[in-house]
């Protein structure tokens, strides 16, 4: 008897920058030029509260109160801003995502893996 495949997360890791523009000089406005995108694949609006996006380091964004639309993504900088509908922010004053190469991990609330997003050297920026 065959296995089934796992399913598919409903939300999923889009796209990471993760060499954002110019020279890094850890500027809030560099910080924020590496983000993920996150995107719900369904067309049920999803609730994020305690939903993590963790590096291969260990580095973690928990998500508060979020509600992700139906078909809708959300980009989460590394830096500081004012949290919207589309944008939400880590608040660092470090980089995350190693140029060099790295993991991202979308976590479920109990810990399980979501979805992943592994990179190398190339380019600034990676479509999962």
């Amino acid at each position: 008897m065959a296995v089934p495949a796992e399913a598919a997360s409903p939300v999923q890791i889009y796209r990471v920058y993760f060499d954002s523009p110019g020279k890094d000089t850890r500027s809030n406005a560099s910080l924020n030029g590496e983000w993920v995108q996150l995107y719900n694949a369904t067309s049920t609006a999803r609730q994020l509260k305690g939903v993590k996006l963790r590096d291969k380091t260990g580095y973690t964004y928990t998500f508060g109160t979020f509600t992700l639309g139906a078909r809708k993504s959300v980009y989460i900088h590394t830096g500081k801003g004012s949290n919207s509908a589309t944008h939400r922010y880590w608040g660092g004053t470090g980089y995350v995502w190693n140029n060099t190469g790295d993991s991202a991990y979308l976590l479920y609330p109990s810990g399980k893996t979501a979805d992943s997003c592994s990179w190398t050297s190339a380019g600034s920026s990676k479509y999962c």
